[in-house]
């Protein structure tokens, strides 16, 4: 069969989802994966921590949908993707971190956040061992979450294929075939053409080369961040915490890490200086610096096991918001550029674009789609992100 409704071109965090809801809006879905199974791209490099709490309203709206699929999903399918409740917190030390934060709480109130300013007192409960020197306490969304990726990604193909969705693995597109302004068929390296009138760009961190295939220069560039998990310990830390000061040693601009449902712990940090490309090999200087980090802010951990490290891309837009749209290419959709936060907007997102190619429209309010564009001027939208 070489004729479907829909081509889902991508099996991660975004794809999968998109192919799902797809399939429950009644469409004949294939989806095409260059890697072995599903989630095996960025997907599972991912730390699997799921937050509403943006500062901008597309991210805001798109990961509350989100939020609400992953804490219903074992009720609503009998499937486990490992949801952990316990919220995120924002640890906060310093003047200028507690203005910031403070400062968003309007904007985050106005759409409906459960998230507030704690104590330290407060703050020393959530995470037991935290350093309370200098703490002033920080911000808590008890809503928030954890979820297994490599958990979700099994369930979301499964739940595909129970809506009738194919897919195709090591079957990389070489080609994207229109006729006059509109999509046709896709071609892929085992040299069969599958046709449909509605292809659905969402490659992640090879999303411009996507897009070439048709001409379109998609605004993605990736770079590489490096994450760790540890053995398994007693279960003592529920939210997933965010250190946002910069880190003294000079290559981090934050660190997080949160315990998962298995008793994990597992971290990560943004570099101060990015590391563009797609080198997925691991660094000698990431696990000496976060674990620094890791045991000055809670010197308990001091003792932990590290397991193993990783690499995985974050596909970056210019202005740092996702790119999920209609394109000139009638036919043609994105769902790109999530700038490493692709696991936990992917549901929000693959409903959000599965209306848009079915019924023509967005399931978010006008502002905040509005900011996810792709003829948007990338510049201004960053400031408006920001304000």
């Amino acid at each position: 069969m070489s004729s479907f409704d829909a081509i889902v071109i991508g099996a991660g965090s975004v794809g999968l989802p998109s192919a799902f809801y797809l399939g429950e809006l009644g469409l004949k879905v294939l989806v095409l994966e260059e890697l072995p199974a599903p989630g095996q791209g960025q997907h599972k490099a991912a730390i699997g921590g799921v937050r509403a709490t943006h500062s901008d309203p597309a991210k805001i709206l798109l990961c509350q949908d989100s939020l609400e699929v992953f804490r219903t999903f074992e009720e609503r399918h009998g499937i486990s993707v490992g949801w952990k409740p316990g919220g995120y917190v924002f640890p906060v030390y310093a003047d200028s971190s507690e203005r910031t934060l403070k400062g968003l709480l309007e904007r985050q109130h106005s759409y409906g956040l459960n998230i507030e300013w704690v104590d330290a007192q407060t703050m020393a409960e959530l995470v037991p061992g935290i350093q309370r020197q200098d703490l002033r306490g920080g911000t808590y969304s008890p809503e928030d979450g954890q979820v297994s990726p490599l958990l979700a990604a099994d369930a979301f193909r499964r739940l595909a294929e129970g809506r009738g969705a194919k897919f195709r693995f090591r079957d990389l597109v070489t080609a994207i075939d229109t006729h006059q302004g509109r999509v046709r068929s896709v071609t892929t390296a085992s040299g069969e053409t599958f046709h449909a009138p509605l292809v659905l760009n969402a490659s992640g961190s090879h999303a411009r080369q996507v897009g070439a295939l048709v001409g379109l220069d998609v605004p993605v560039r990736p770079d590489s961040h490096e994450a760790g998990i540890t053995a398994p310990l007693a279960h003592f830390l529920r939210p997933l915490v965010v250190d946002i000061r910069p880190g003294r040693e000079g290559r981090t601009a934050n660190f997080y890490f949160g315990q998962n449902h298995e008793g994990q712990i597992i971290f990560c940090y943004t570099p101060r200086e990015l590391f563009y490309g797609e080198d997925r090999e691991a660094t000698s200087e990431f696990l000496p610096v976060v674990t620094r980090r890791l045991i000055e802010l809670v010197p308990r951990l001091r003792n932990m096991l590290i397991r193993r490290t990783w690499r995985g891309l974050y596909p970056m837009t210019p202005d740092g918001v996702a790119i999920v749209d209609r394109t000139p290419i009638e036919g043609y959709f994105l769902a790109v550029g999530m700038c490493g936060q692709g696991f936990m907007l992917g549901p929000g997102v693959g409903r959000n674009i599965a209306t848009l190619m079915v019924e023509g429209r967005q399931t978010l309010r006008e502002d905040a789609a509005r900011m996810l564009r792709f003829d948007r001027d990338f510049g201004a939208a960053k400031s408006e992100a920001l304000k």
